[in-house]
């Protein structure tokens, strides 16, 4: 079946979703089982068929596709589908792009995924269900914690610590060394020289926090 490759479904038929079904196609170890999403919209995505709501993930674990994706780019609904995922009694590997480059010792978490020219350093590790988006480069020793988002183009230079469900947003540039807090939101183009605190969010070069520009 299928030529041998593991089949995989994928949970979220936006845009995210079209991102990730594109990781697969071009994945010479999977196959693209179907889609499915809370509400579809849409019959298919990049030709791979939408097959229904979230009623049918229990009937399709059933049937044999043993794994699942949760193609979600909000990152605290990413954890709630993986939840519903696995509760159905898929399994939720990581996704590597081919044309992503792993260091030597990086280790990737269940869940997570590296999409198209991300680079990550030697002995970085990226957490359970955390997303790296095209071309963002997570240096050396670098840690991303569970659910956290790297958007496309943004660069995390060595032994960044990034929290639990933060947002880096695209193109920012994090100084080595830095912390950013569970939940923090990183504006996009920002250079981040300072940590950042839990739930802040900050922006502008350098980073200060959104409140302070206000009021300036």
């Amino acid at each position: 079946m299928g030529d041998g490759k593991p089949a995989i479904l994928f949970l979220g038929a936006g845009g995210h979703g079209k991102a990730m079904l594109d990781l697969v196609l071009a994945h010479a170890g999977w196959r693209a089982a179907g889609v499915v999403d809370a509400a579809p919209k849409v019959a298919t995505l990049l030709g791979v068929p939408v097959l229904g709501d979230e009623s049918l993930l229990a009937e399709l674990a059933r049937s044999g596709i043993g794994h699942a994706h949760p193609a979600v780019g909000n990152n605290a609904q990413r954890v709630a589908a993986a939840g519903r995922l696995a509760a159905a009694g898929f399994a939720l590997p990581a996704l590597i792009h081919p044309s992503a480059t792993i260091g030597h010792g990086a280790t990737i978490g269940d869940g997570a995924a590296i999409l198209a020219r991300v680079v990550i350093g030697p002995d970085a590790h990226i957490g359970r269900l955390a997303l790296v988006n095209t071309g963002a480069i997570v240096e050396h020793d670098c840690v991303i914690e569970e659910a956290a988002h790297i958007a496309p183009g943004a660069v995390l230079t060595g032994g960044v610590r990034i929290g639990a469900g933060a947002m880096v947003g695209a193109g920012a540039v994090i100084r080595p060394g830095v912390m950013v807090g569970t939940g923090a939101i990183i504006g996009a183009g920002a250079a981040v020289l300072a940590d950042v605190p839990a739930g802040a969010t900050v922006a502008g070069v350098p980073a200060r926090p959104m409140h302070q520009e206000h009021a300036s």
